[in-house]
Formats: C-alpha cells, structure tokens, sequence
C-alpha cells in the first residue's frame, strides 16, 4: 500500500514539518506505538501467526508510513484509553465510540457496525426476550470501565428496572463470555462481533436479544489543537482501504465466515465438537501424514474431511462420490486412488486433487483467497470458477478475490446468467457454503482450546513490517 507515500502524505508532512509535526517524529523514528487488547476481534496467535482485524489493519497502516509496528498490549479498554491520553502510544485499535469516551480522546473514522447483545447459556429458564423484560432477577453483569457501562447508564432513563454488575476490568470480553458458558455468570451484554467469534467454540451460548442502536469501532487518537497529522493520514488510510475494497476483503477474512446470530446452526456446530471426540481420532494420524506430505495444515484437511463426509469413510452421496474426502470414481482415477473408501488413499487421493487444483489457479490469486477459490473449484468443478471469475470481472468486481467473487456464484443457478457462461449451469450456492463451512470447522480444530492466546507480554514488535 503505497498511496500515503504520494502528494497526500507530502502536503502533511510539508504543512507541519515547521513545527516538526508527530508525523514526522513517527518517520523519522521508524516505529508506530499501537494498543490494543487480546482477543479473537482484535490481536491474536492463529495457526499461521499473529493474527486479527486490528493487528492486520494497524500492520497495514506502519507499512503504509514505512514504520515498524509495535503493538502494546492493555488489559482492558480503559486502560487502552488511558495510554493514549498519556501519550504512550500514538493511538488505541479496536474502541467502540461512546460520548464518554468522545472527551477523552479523539476517534477516527468508523470501519465496522457491531450490536450489543444480551447472552446467556442454552437451558436458562425464562431469558428476557427484551430490555424491558430485563429485571434485576436476571444478573446481568458487565465489565467494569467497558463501553457496555456508558450504553447501559444512558438507557437507565428509560428502563429505570435495569440493574447490572460490574465486574474487574482485569478481565477480557471473551473471559466474561466464557464464564456465561461455564455457568459462573447467568447473564452478560458483549459486542456482537465477539459473541459470533466465541459461539464456534461454544455454540451453548444463545443470544437472548440485542439492542436496537448499533455502535461504531474506530481508532482512538489523543486530543490536539495543534497537530492533527497522524489523524489526518489516517483519515487518508481508511478512504483508500474503503475505495480499494481492502478493507471489505479484510472483515471478509475474519467474519465471512462466521455465523450471526439469525443463522447460526447450534445442531451442526454441537455435533461437531462431539464428533472432534468420537470420530476425528481414528483418522487424525492420516490426516497429520497427508498434511506434513503437502507441507498443510492437517487440521485443514480434517476440516475438509468433515464437511464432506462427517469423518464417515463409508459414506456415498446420491451421485455416486464417495469415501472420506467424496471423490468422484474419475477424480479417484486421476488421482491414484483404488480404493475409495479405504480413508488413508481417499485422504492422500482429496489433498493431491486440490494442490493439483490450487496449482491451475492464476498467480495473482493471493492467499488465503487461492485457497477459498482452490476448495470452491473442489466442489463445484474449475470450469465454474472460471466462468464466475470472468462474470465478476464483466459486473465491475475483483475476479481475484473470494470477497467478490462469491458474491457472484449463485448467479449460475439462473438462466440468464449461466446462458452467458461456458460451463453453464451450476448450485452456485453450494461451493459458497462448502468454503464457509470448512472455514469454520477449521477455525474450531484450531483455536478450541485457547490456543488463539498470545504469551502475555506488555510489548511487542512486529519484525514483519520492516
């Protein structure tokens, strides 16, 4: 991302350099101090690294000044806040705009809508379907010095029966959601984008309702009268990420795939986690052998595996796929696979056709868009893809990314739109589900067990932005 190296950035830079602005200060010493909190919404260790909608956007924004990102972790968000008006870093990531917090610091531009949402754990007796069904037999706890203490304070003029607890700040939102889960807190209000991001791993969590005025995330930047340079780059930053269609591509990547609360399928979700027990043991060690032949993820073929055939060796869909990885009897051939229903061959017989299909894929395809693609042409045929790609490049989108591409898909199931293709006719909505459910099952295998967590430490550079 070039573009704050260009007039914009030189027209800041030449109005302030006389005052040797906080801009100049950043460049010229090379380093972006961010805060943020650990969470699966904001910065976290996933299989493949750091990870999380804010660390990819504050990663960008250093890259974008030719700085080094150094994130600093907060407990909390008012400590966050708190780091910012003392100026120990440049800006706080991640904070849900409130009139409060307005006359402390100073927030940028909106890039993502979430809701409050009252949740609770499945088999509660009686939940409120409403805020005025919301008495203080409910117990509704909060965290201390959260944004869901100023929502609730406002609409105590009009609900005068609400009631809360606040709990130590010390804990994270997820810490608060999972003690929902765990039974050791009946009720609790969290942001609707950590909600979604918890009920994978713990699809007991029902939303009893959410409150009807959503809020805005933005960064939080300190007051100043005199120096708005950083702010205004900023500014500069998130019009182009929004003009290019990054920054659509980016949520796409951590909540496209990601149940809300209109559709999230508890049945589906539950007896995965269960067949994670019964199941994936006897088919994990192929599945490690397979991945480490492919230099892969195992859990990403497991994920695969699974929504498939449900980790079923034996299963035979009604047009004749069958086996563990469902594979046609001419994929099996090409493929090299005699037998498929022997689960280690359909498993090596699966993973070398989709290489083979990732290997066909334009270059310019990026990660991990190649592999959305690579698992949508696995189900629904390459050809398809093909003709999707050039239908989204014909409508205006980017042909090389999933984002806009899947928009497109269930284009094929109409005539007036596969008539104009070469492949025809398709179910486009099929591949679109087949990548979204394997997207989360993966999400699960890897991150179930806490393992998102990063090592607690106060400070941390990012090394990949140099």
């Amino acid at each position: 991302m070039k573009f704050l190296g260009s007039v914009f950035l030189g027209l800041i830079l030449l109005f302030y350099s006389s005052e040797n602005s906080l801009l100049e200060k950043i460049i010229e010493g090379r380093e972006l101090r961010v805060a943020t909190c650990y969470g699966l919404t904001t910065y976290y260790q996933s299989p493949k690294g750091k990870a999380g909608l804010e660390y990819e956007l504050a990663k960008r924004f250093a890259q974008a000044l030719g700085v080094e990102l150094q994130i600093k972790v907060a407990d909390n968000a008012t400590d966050a806040l708190q780091m910012v008006a003392n100026h120990e870093v440049h800006f706080a990531a991640g904070l849900t705009v409130t009139k409060p917090r307005q006359s402390l610091v100073r927030f940028g531009p909106s890039y993502q809508e979430i809701t409050q949402q009252l949740i609770y754990r499945r088999g509660s007796l009686h939940p409120p379907n409403n805020l005025a069904n919301l008495t203080p037999y409910h117990q509704l706890n909060v965290i201390a010095g959260s944004h869901q203490i100023d929502i609730l304070k406002a609409l105590k003029k009009d609900y005068s029966q609400l009631t809360f607890k606040e709990v130590p700040n010390a804990m994270m939102p997820s810490d608060l959601i999972e003690q929902v889960f765990q039974k050791e807190t009946q009720y609790a209000l969290a942001n609707s984008n950590e909600v979604a991001q918890m009920r994978r791993f713990h699809p007991e969590l029902q939303v009893a309702f959410e409150l009807p005025t959503p809020n805005q995330l933005a960064w939080a930047f300190p007051h100043s009268e005199k120096d708005n340079s950083l702010y205004m780059v900023s500014i500069q930053f998130f019009n182009e990420l929004q003009r290019s269609g990054e920054l659509e591509q980016l949520i796409e990547r951590y909540y496209g795939h990601i149940s809300e609360n209109e559709d999230f399928d508890y049945v589906n979700i539950r007896t995965f986690h269960r067949n994670i027990e019964e199941r994936l043991p006897l088919y994990r060690a192929y599945f490690e052998t397979v991945a480490a032949e492919y230099h892969l993820d195992w859990r990403f073929l497991a994920a695969m595996g699974y929504q498939e055939s449900k980790w079923n060796p034996r299963a035979v869909s009604h047009t004749g796929v069958r086996g563990l990885m469902m594979l046609t009897q001419s994929t099996a051939e090409e493929m090299g696979v005699k037998n498929r229903q022997d689960p280690f061959e359909s498993i090596q017989g699966g993973t070398k056709y989709l290489v083979t299909i990732k290997n066909r894929l334009p270059k310019d395809i990026q990660e991990p868009d190649k592999t959305w693609f690579a698992l949508a042409a696995y189900n629904v045929g390459l050809g398809h893809i093909r003709d999707v790609r050039q239908l989204a490049e014909e409508l205006g989108d980017n042909p090389n990314r999933w984002v806009d591409v899947k928009k497109h898909l269930p284009k094929l199931t109409k005539p007036y739109w596969y008539n104009q293709t070469k492949y025809g006719y398709a179910r486009g909505h099929e591949p679109v589900q087949f990548v979204t459910n394997i997207r989360r099952f993966y999400d699960i295998l890897a991150m179930s067990n806490g393992e998102w967590r990063i090592a607690n430490t106060k400070s941390e550079k990012d090394k990949s932005n140099s």
